[in-house]
């Protein structure tokens, strides 16, 4: 039996779909396609996860990162930045949207022009996922080692509410950043620094 998994402001809901096996790329892209309003992502085990909008707070800061790592990016010139509507298939099957993320060209131009017009078959080498009051920080981590797992080299999970910024490099146990006026990406971004007085 197919799930879909609902996340709402307090507690996911499920959903059974009668097809009986997981959902397929295929049919998660026609579902796409078929509820283009929707924003959905899907597990490694299949799990179809349907997700609120952005509430108007979270989008205004999810923006404020954008647009910091977008400057970066077209400053430095070795890679392409993405923002949190876009959707990239992991090695693992799993198909998620981070809040923002960063690939660096030579991975991105590999890929074939079918392949970028779809949920692109890789993996970020950078992500950013930013709590709202509707995620949980266990849910956030996972997917964050997600993210490390399969083959990102850096990622910041912005925790809001606690005022903490965890960073996730490969091969490397998470470090959690207490009130920090800004997180540097180097060296694996060099010269990216996330300004947060407006994020926080």
């Amino acid at each position: 039996m197919t799930t879909l998994l609902i996340q709402s402001e307090s507690i996911p809901l499920m959903v059974h779909l009668p097809s009986g096996e997981k959902t397929t790329y295929e049919q998660f892209y026609e579902l796409c396609q078929a509820n283009p309003d929707l924003r959905l992502e899907l597990s490694a085990n299949g799990e179809v996860i349907i997700m609120p909008p952005a509430f108007s707070d979270t989008g205004n800061r999810n923006f404020k990162i954008a647009v910091q790592l977008g400057i970066w990016s077209d400053q430095d010139g070795t890679g392409e930045a993405f923002d949190s509507s876009t959707g990239f298939t992991l090695p693992n099957g799993a198909i998620r949207s981070p809040d923002a993320s960063w690939i660096k060209s030579d991975r991105w131009n590999a890929l074939t022009d079918e392949q970028k017009a779809s949920f692109a078959p890789i993996c970020p080498d950078f992500v950013v996922e930013l709590r709202s009051s509707s995620d949980t920080l266990k849910s956030l981590q996972n997917k964050m080692q997600e993210y490390v797992e399969n083959g990102a080299l850096l990622g910041f999970l912005i925790d809001r509410k606690n005022q903490t910024v965890h960073l996730y490099r490969a091969a490397r146990s998470p470090e959690v950043l207490q009130h920090p006026e800004s997180v540097s990406g180097d060296p694996e971004l060099p010269g990216f620094v996330l300004q947060m007085a407006k994020i926080w």
